[in-house]
């Protein structure tokens, strides 16, 4: 048996730490980028206007039948009903 110690290569942890700095510099870099001033638009346009139409039309169909009860129960208040 040698009795010499194991001692890693150099190289190796100099490869491990460069890229571990490196990932610590991107980080940095984008935790201090300024926000933009305004804001993003929503892209899922066509998304949300399939989504958004029909309960649209459902709202407008709700209006129109609540308005027709009360026409109808005034019209059976006025007949002594």
């Amino acid at each position: 048996m040698s009795s010499q110690r194991m001692v890693p290569h150099p190289a190796i942890g100099n490869h491990r730490t460069r890229i571990g700095v490196a990932a610590l510099l991107l980080l940095g870099c984008a935790a201090c980028t300024p926000p933009t001033d305004k804001p993003t638009e929503p892209q899922a346009t066509h998304l949300r206007d399939a989504i958004q139409k029909p309960l649209d039309d459902a709202r407008a169909t709700q209006a129109t039948v609540d308005a027709d009860a009360q026409r109808q129960r005034q019209a059976i208040e006025a007949a002594g009903g």
